[in-house]
């Protein structure tokens, strides 16, 4: 359900699940999901014919949240490649995700791609029980979506151009923002730009031959090291 209020109702498939799955009777106890996968524990105050009248109790405790926090700013990338990287990223428990153009970059965005990534994030959030759903926005340039991570402690750049890991990506602590580029790559200029900035250059291997593959190997990959996946 979109949104849970103190006294809930459901209907249809909700109340078809509870009804004919759950085989829910009055008195029992309920565990309601919202549109951001927040869990309530609610009693079955009544079972109707249609409906099943349902009373929050308490908003529960959720352990799948993400030990750290991780940006990953991706490049726009051809197709629905870019709704799979959000779906697998909001999976792994990235908390904010950034889609911006470079100068190889072919795909484009607009205002319905951008409303259709984020509701692609709220569903991967609700069906993996995360608390909330990352906010998927869009920059127009490198540079920008370069700078709305400055504040974070590891900037992470990978590209083609760098020839050796300059940090560790199995020894991460702290925050950290990932940056991966579309199917064009990027150009040397737009390395050197991360490298001034604060990024530290990584290499993925030649094994990455997809972007979409590159940016869910390199979320996992530091996910795994920061925590969230232990």
């Amino acid at each position: 359900m979109e949104k849970i209020s103190p006294e809930t109702i459901l209907t249809g498939e909700e109340y078809s699940h509870a009804k004919n799955v759950l085989r829910i009777e009055a008195g029992e106890e309920i565990v309601l999901l919202d549109g951001s996968g927040k869990e309530y524990c609610a009693i079955v105050n009544e079972v109707k014919k249609k409906e099943i009248v349902c009373r929050v109790v308490s908003e529960r405790a959720n352990d799948k949240e993400c030990k750290t926090s991780v940006t990953l700013l991706c490049g726009a990338l051809k197709g629905d490649k870019t709704e799979l990287v959000v779906q697998k990223a909001t999976e792994l428990g990235v908390k904010r995700i950034g889609v911006f153009s470079s100068k190889y970059c072919s795909a484009y965005m607009n205002e319905n791609k951008l409303e259709r990534l984020n509701k692609v994030a709220r569903e991967a959030a609700k069906q993996c029980l995360r608390a909330a759903a990352p906010e998927v926005v869009y920059f127009t340039t490198l540079e920008e979506a370069l700078l709305s991570a400055q504040s974070i402690h590891n900037k992470i750049f990978a590209c083609e151009f760098a020839r050796e890991s300059e940090i560790d990506l199995h020894r991460l602590e702290g925050d950290c923002a990932l940056v991966v580029g579309s199917e064009g790559g990027f150009s040397e200029e737009e390395f050197e730009l991360a490298r001034s900035l604060g990024y530290a250059g990584v290499t993925l291997g030649k094994r990455i031959l997809r972007a979409e593959t590159a940016a869910i190997a390199l979320t996992s990959v530091a996910l795994f090291a920061l925590g969230e996946m232990q």
